[in-house]
């Protein structure tokens, strides 16, 4: 299983290297913040369901998006409130997942058979996948740990030899850390679902309406 190491050469190679792999229908690992995560094509039901068989995920799990901004973000959704635009334009990039209603036009498949009427989408700190996403589009994004596992910190070499993915792109020892903020946002409002790395106190001093789910 070919392993890049991101410390090493250029970035665009590396980026072109990840796009290519993407737009063929492969699944790719790559670091982000706190962990190695899995990485398809959100446009594409194969990847996708290729992911969370990876993964070891039950029927119906629902894969994350990640966008690399808000502007791509207000391209897939239905609607995005000022204050869910607040949020997003003071804390991304960075660990606020939002929960949307996805845009009617959208043709994608993230896990749900096209059942649930919501995704949920963050822009990553990560400059190399940021660096993706502006080429690539919204991509699906699961962690590369196994179902209900803790994050993966490190890439295992030996590991990596059974992996059925395409490509590894290794940066070395991440840092542990919280978990996202997740919120959900619709026409009735913002709501907090889960408290992380950003605070309740933190989101109110941006908007002040919002409450809990």
């Amino acid at each position: 299983m070919p392993r890049i190491d991101l410390k090493q050469g250029e970035q665009a190679k590396h980026v072109a290297r990840a796009l290519k792999e993407i737009q063929a229908g492969f699944v790719i690992v790559a670091p982000l913040e706190h962990g190695y995560v899995y990485l398809a094509d959100a446009f594409s039901p194969f990847a996708v369901r290729a992911m969370h068989v990876l993964r070891g995920d039950k029927t119906g799990v629902v894969a994350q998006v990640l966008a690399h901004s808000l502007d791509t973000v207000k391209g897939i959704s239905r609607d995005v409130s000022p204050d869910t635009q607040a949020l997003c334009n003071q804390f991304w990039p960075g660990l606020l997942s939002v929960t949307l209603r996805p845009s009617s036009v959208l043709n994608w498949d993230l896990g749900d058979d096209k059942e649930l009427d919501w995704f949920n989408v963050r822009v990553p700190k990560s400059k190399f996948v940021r660096a993706l996403l502006k080429a690539s589009g919204p991509l699906a994004v699961a962690s590369a740990s196994n179902a209900g596992a803790e994050p993966m910190l490190k890439i295992d070499r030996m590991q990596v030899k059974d992996w059925n993915v395409a490509v590894v792109f290794d940066n070395g020892a991440l840092k542990s850390g919280p978990r996202s903020t997740i919120i959900e946002a619709d026409a009735g409002g913002v709501r907090v679902v889960r408290e992380g790395a950003i605070s309740v106190a933190e989101m109110e001093k941006v908007a002040p309406r919002i409450s809990w789910a």
